[in-house]
């Protein structure tokens, strides 16, 4: 069921998607609760609104508690590379090691807990690509509530790419990884991949509505979702359905901001005695719902396989690019999210090739013959060689 609400509310959410000033936000999300009808079918919306102003409460608490000087270390770090991958884990659990291991950042290793007090970034090379790894202050108890800086680590993996969850084997594995995920759910961060994800982008005034389903729709249209998104006054956006989603899935998220991040569990510690019974019991408690690589940080066991897992898991591939005429193609690829398309390319490289978009030509080893003409909606795969031309 739909929530129907009326003009005013929805006018008053347009407000609360438009200000990006915190206070602002506060005031306008409090306002379009109250004018939100209580009825069943409203009741899980309401839910969320007011979780959504508990949790803005609480950032503005912890920044005004944690006021920062200007010149401090900065929170948010730029992306870099094919992806941006948070290392997240509770203390002691070796990501410093593991950053330092695999990238050439400068990082302080010590016995003692907590050592990383802000986000250190490095990159790690795999085959043709790079990805930038983000090691995050450690997680604990009560994060999600902003106990220590736990809003900060938590921003961190909301705006990565993927994570990489670090478990140390000379402890508890099972308590570890619990307290992991639990304070990561209460953030609405998820690394089991729903049953539909619906990705909402919004865009600038004038690009219109472009809705790509890579699923299926369950008792709806694209019309009933190009309504239910205009009567939210969403009319400028990107939007990616993944899955089977149904017209209220769709609606919920144009208020509910859980995540979806890919994840790989690093099992850290493996050359340590009784490393071995801990992963079995690891592995036991996870369910193979997640990959999970045994590693050492001193011996590098196990870092030969973290490359390939961490692009598999990530779901992207490579796609190389090659000018009009040119006989080689260039060698730096452009990353994309498995099923992406040539309209997708062609809106990566640059906005005037999706507007002036003519044909393209692909070179592929899976293709009958190369290069072949396509049009926009050809769907690319891993290693595909791609020229555009424009009208």
């Amino acid at each position: 069921m739909t929530t129907n609400l009326p003009p005013e509310a929805k006018n008053k959410w347009e407000e609360v998607e438009a200000t990006k000033n915190p206070r602002e936000k506060l005031r306008l999300l409090e306002e379009f609760l109250s004018l939100v009808p209580r009825h069943k079918g409203t009741a899980k919306l309401c839910v969320q609104v007011k979780k959504q102003i508990k949790d803005l409460k609480k950032e503005m608490e912890e920044k005004k508690r944690k006021k920062a000087a200007r010149s401090g270390p900065k929170v948010f770090i730029e992306k870099e590379g094919a992806a941006q991958i948070a290392l997240i884990g509770l203390t002691k659990s070796g990501k410093s090691s593991l950053l330092a291991a695999l990238t050439n950042a400068k990082v302080e290793i010590s016995p003692n807990p907590y050592t990383t007090r802000h986000p250190v970034p490095g990159i790690m090379n795999y085959q043709d690509i790079q990805f930038q790894l983000i090691e995050a202050p450690a997680l604990m108890e009560g994060s999600a509530d902003g106990r220590a800086w736990g809003l900060q680590t938590l921003g961190i993996a909301r705006n990565a790419d993927g994570l990489i969850i670090m478990i140390d084997l000379s402890q508890d594995p099972v308590k570890q990884l619990s307290t992991i995920l639990e304070e990561m759910e209460k953030a609405r961060i998820l690394v089991s991949k729903p049953k539909a994800q619906i990705d909402i982008e919004r865009k600038f005034m004038g690009t219109g509505l472009r809705i790509i389903v890579m699923g299926r729709l369950v008792n709806c249209s694209f019309k009933d979702i190009e309504e239910l998104l205009k009567n939210y006054r969403v009319s400028d956006a990107f939007v990616r359905i993944s899955g089977e989603a149904t017209l209220e899935e769709i609606e919920d998220a144009v208020f509910e901001s859980t995540v979806y991040k890919p994840a790989v569990i690093i099992a850290n510690k493996i050359d340590l005695k009784g490393a071995d019974g801990n992963l079995k019991l690891l592995k036991a408690y996870s369910h193979n719902k997640l990959p999970i690589i045994a590693v050492s940080s001193v011996d590098r066991t196990g870092f030969e396989k973290l490359g390939e897992t961490l692009f598999c898991t990530l779901n992207v591939m490579r796609i190389y690019t090659k000018e009009p005429g040119e006989r080689e193609y260039s060698k730096n690829p452009f990353i994309l999210k498995k099923g992406s398309t040539i309209y997708d390319l062609a809106r990566d490289i640059h906005s005037d090739f999706k507007d002036n978009f003519n044909f393209a030509k692909v070179w592929s080893k899976r293709l009958s013959f190369s290069p072949q003409k396509v049009g926009a909606a050809f769907a690319l795969q891993d290693g595909d060689i791609v020229g555009i031309h424009l009208r």
